[in-house]
């Protein structure tokens, strides 16, 4: 029976230990995704007046991404925008739980 009950104690900290894995991972897709998505926001074409009009961005207008790179930028950037906010609800429960 002694046996038995260091088995569940085993378990009991294995799944701590994964818990804390899947939280440092987490944690991490956090920092990378919203670095890339500042970056992706920064490189948008400008509506006049903002952030990337100060680097330059109104000055080349006609000679900037296209149509279809500006699509493509926005793709990307709403599929990392939405990674984010499912790493964060992800962080969030595993905060709730533990």
């Amino acid at each position: 029976m002694r046996s038995h009950s260091t088995s569940v104690g085993t378990a009991l900290s294995l799944k701590d230990v994964l818990v804390d894995v899947l939280r440092i991972i987490l944690q991490i897709l956090l920092v990378l995704t919203s670095g890339f998505l500042t970056l992706l926001v920064l490189m948008h074409k400008g509506k006049g007046g903002g952030l990337s009009d100060m680097f330059g961005g109104g000055i080349s207008s006609s000679v900037g991404s296209s149509g279809v790179a500006e699509r493509n930028l926005n793709r990307i950037t709403v599929a990392f925008a939405l990674v984010w906010a499912v790493v964060i609800v992800l962080l969030g429960l595993l905060q709730k739980v533990s």
